[in-house]
């Protein structure tokens, strides 16, 4: 008799993105089932894997992955993420994740990764370097051709954070997130910070639950 599916509580505050990862790993339902989608920083049944998605949110918020670590519910907790700066993956690490997987892996090696995490062992993804996303994940805005990183900036600046404090959470330098800002004012059309924010409001940039917990 085959194995169960492995369960995964797929966590994130965007709707799209954490639907967009669903429905990558629905490719392979013999191996992994997608049993909860929150967008509330919860997870309300068992799963075998809390995958953290960490778009527009530090990759290593303490408060956050101990809700996971922390809830008998979660039977492992994996931080899902493009960024991989050295010391957030040594704080996630300390923390206990079991795992810290890259976005840029195809659907098969994340499943394989998340099968590895489940058997026990503690699985860190190499660098994606300049490698962009898996195909199959989503983010707000990309209809409207702004890529991942850009879509992930905007966020922030939608939450009301300076470029200064984008740059803290994401580990770009401060002048790498003003060329990124200049780039999203062209892409999107407005020529200031309290245009990019209300049309970010608009197009689904603001955290929340967004409803995917009734996506079946």
């Amino acid at each position: 008799m085959p194995p169960s599916p492995i369960t995964i509580a797929v966590v994130d505050d965007y709707d799209v993105v954490v639907l967009g990862v669903a429905r990558m790993l629905e490719q392979y339902p013999d191996r992994v089932r997608v049993a909860e989608l929150s967008t509330t920083q919860t997870v309300d049944q068992p799963v075998d894997i809390v995958l953290y998605d960490a778009f527009a949110q530090p990759e290593t918020d303490t408060a956050d992955l101990h809700q996971f670590l922390d809830n008998p519910l979660a039977g492992r907790t994996v931080v899902y993420t493009w960024n991989f700066h050295a010391q957030l993956v040594t704080q996630a690490r300390k923390l206990g994740v079991h795992g810290y997987l890259s976005k840029a892996l195809p659907a098969r090696d994340l499943v394989a990764s998340l099968e590895r995490v489940h058997a026990g062992e503690l699985v860190v993804s190499e660098p994606p370097g300049r490698a962009r996303s898996a195909t199959g994940l989503d983010w707000p805005g990309r209809s409207e051709g702004l890529s991942d990183r850009e879509s992930e900036i905007l966020a922030l600046i939608t939450q009301g954070k300076s470029n200064a404090d984008v740059a803290e959470i994401t580990f770009l330098s401060p002048n790498t997130i003003k060329s990124y800002v200049r780039t999203i004012y062209r892409k999107i059309g407005v020529t200031s910070r309290t245009q990019a924010v209300l049309w970010g409001v608009r197009h689904g940039f603001v955290p929340g639950d967004q409803g995917s917990g009734g996506w079946r």
